[in-house]
């Protein structure tokens, strides 16, 4: 499974890069702020939302600290998707938030 840190996304985000960000948490935790553009898919979820992603393109998953999303990727690998976890999820996340 690939990786970023939370850093490493900001970055990628901050020089204009696209990118595809499905938040694994539950609606009530996103509510307190989630990176600016990101989905949200609570990991309870996401084996009925497949249909709602595409296989050409790359998702990088977040959580609070980095396990839903762990296992969010390793189900969405299984089904043949391009995943990235963002380890630390949004405990390490330090940009912005809306």
């Amino acid at each position: 499974m690939k990786r970023l840190t939370a850093k490493e996304v900001e970055t990628l985000l901050s020089e204009g890069n696209t990118l595809n960000i499905i938040d694994v948490r539950e609606v009530d935790e996103v509510a307190a702020g989630r990176i600016p553009g990101a989905v949200n898919i609570p990991l309870g979820l996401i084996e009925f939302r497949t249909q709602d992603l595409d296989k050409s393109k790359e998702y990088v998953m977040v959580c609070r600290s980095g396990g839903r999303s762990g296992r969010a990727s390793e189900f969405l690998e299984g089904q043949g998707f391009k995943v990235i976890n963002m380890e630390g999820g949004m405990l390490a996340w330090e940009g912005n938030v809306e």
